[in-house]
């Protein structure tokens, strides 16, 4: 069955850096289209950043745009996401997903289980 597992998440302070990784098993990786979705508490689920199968068109939420990176390794079915400068905001529970469509933006076909963000002002 299709496996989406994230690491990296953790506590940091407003400023710092974490890096998301995301490692996905039981599909054909690299024709998915890949984002992070995170959904702070009381929130909806938010589009943070996606990236197509070969790297060549990435999308970022305004929010996130210049101090977020997305890229991904096929040869590891890897995606990952370098979070720089964050901030209280930045607070949530940050998810893998997989989908073949570029189009869609929270209505994704694959789900990881989650890791939190925390971050202290």
């Amino acid at each position: 069955q299709v496996q989406l597992v994230e690491s990296g998440g953790g506590a940091v302070q407003a400023g710092g850096s974490l890096r998301l990784s995301c490692v996905a098993s039981g599909l054909a990786f690299s024709r998915y289209d890949m984002a992070w979705i995170r959904q702070a508490p009381g929130k909806d689920r938010d589009l943070v950043a996606k990236i197509n199968w070969d790297s060549s068109r990435t999308k970022y939420a305004d929010s996130v745009n210049g101090r977020f990176t997305i890229t991904r390794d096929n040869a590891k079915n890897a995606v990952y996401l370098q979070m720089n400068n964050l901030k209280s905001e930045d607070t949530a529970i940050y998810y893998c997903a997989a989908d073949l469509a570029w189009f869609t933006d929270v209505d994704y076909d694959f789900w990881g289980q989650g890791t939190q963000v925390t971050v202290s002002s």
